[in-house]
């Protein structure tokens, strides 16, 4: 499936710091970058189950936020770029 992870870190604290930047490599292991904190991300179920366990493992559910959205069919059909795009493929789903 596809999905789109997006998350917003509070970075006021070393330690926020931190989580934002372990958020960042937990979400760069299972997809594509397209904003600084905006991830395309093709996943079978077991490893969107693994992402959401690793996520909620190191967010501070009190002052930061990670959203997932899945989509019906593919993010190349439901995204509409304008301006400066990055061209890149998601793949296929990890089979694990």
């Amino acid at each position: 499936m596809d999905l789109l992870v997006t998350y917003d870190i509070d970075t006021t604290t070393p330690a926020g710091v931190r989580r934002l930047l372990r958020v960042a490599q937990v979400c760069e292991s299972y997809g594509q970058r397209v904003q600084d904190s905006v991830f395309e991300c093709r996943l079978s179920p077991a490893a969107l189950q693994r992402l959401m366990v690793e996520l909620r493992s190191i967010i501070v559910v009190e002052t930061d936020s990670a959203n997932l959205y899945r989509f019906e069919g593919s993010l190349a059909a439901a995204r509409i770029s304008l301006g400066r795009r990055v061209e890149h493929e998601l793949g296929r789903p990890w089979i694990l």
